[in-house]
């Protein structure tokens, strides 16, 4: 059960459906003939433009939130109240309400039935003052009109964009190496008979036949792989912050003003 002197801090506060799911924010508060809030208005939709109806017999603050026991799609779906004014809810607007969310008829609602029929009842539990004037288009409040207008709120949520993986795989390709490799090729040497070889070139037969043989030897290139490191390659992460404009539609409300002895009505705002 909302207090008496819990009205004020409802406005603005978000509400939330018994399955957590938020519905909107607090725009208006209505009270009985003895100022106990009895019905809110819920901003809905994109930018809070269209407002829905709630009891709040069985509502509860929780926290920053007011937590109420309907489904969010029944308080979307409520009867199209008028909520735009300070005025009292007629008495077939409030029949369709409680109809609507099948709430009891009880004391609350005859007090408030009470209070709008005497037309000084206390709507959002606060006392009335002097005033300098009087309201042409519905009951005296206070001695000046609130001027109001929207203002985008913008925030930034988180998703994902995309992913990034690393994957290795294997080409094959061609290289050329140059390698220098040897070889032995045969050289006829011829030396006369000198007194120093002469006993060497006769240590054997005047005359004969026979062969002498060398051996030749060659390098050739042999090509083997083997693997080295040559690298590592990692993910990493970095954030970079960028400036975007975003734009929604506001809305504002202007005061005119007719005073006497000036041409033309001044607008405020």
């Amino acid at each position: 059960m909302i207090a008496q002197e819990q009205i004020h801090s409802l406005y603005g506060r978000e509400v939330y459906d018994r399955d957590g799911d938020k519905i909107g924010s607090i725009g208006q508060v209505w009270g009985d003939g003895v100022g106990q809030p009895t019905w809110a208005s819920v901003k809905t939709g994109l930018f809070g433009l269209n407002e829905s109806m709630i009891p709040l017999q069985d509502a509860d603050l929780q926290g920053d939130r007011l937590v109420v026991p309907f489904e969010k799609a029944m308080v979307k779906d409520a009867p199209n109240i008028d909520a735009s004014h300070d005025e009292p809810l007629a008495e077939d607007e409030v029949t369709r309400l409680y109809d609507y969310y099948n709430v009891n008829w009880d004391d609350s609602y005859r007090a408030y039935q009470a209070g709008a029929a005497a037309g000084n009842a206390s709507y959002t539990g606060t006392r009335e003052r002097d005033t300098v004037g009087h309201d042409t288009s519905g009951r005296t409040t206070d001695d000046a009109m609130t001027r109001s207008e929207e203002r985008l709120t913008v925030g930034t949520e988180r998703e994902q964009v995309g992913r990034a993986r690393l994957r290795k795989y294997v080409v094959t390709e061609q290289q050329q190496v140059t390698v220098p490799v040897s070889h032995e090729e045969v050289r006829i040497e011829r030396e006369p008979i000198t007194d120093a070889n002469v006993g060497r070139a006769l240590d054997g037969p005047d005359i004969s036949e026979e062969e002498h043989e060398v051996t030749l030897h060659a390098e050739r290139p042999v090509v083997d792989t083997e693997a080295v490191p040559v690298e590592r390659v990692r993910l990493n992460k970095q954030t970079v912050t960028e400036q975007q404009t975003v734009g929604g539609e506001v809305r504002k409300e202007h005061i005119e003003a007719d005073v006497p002895g000036e041409q033309g009505r001044r607008t405020l705002g």
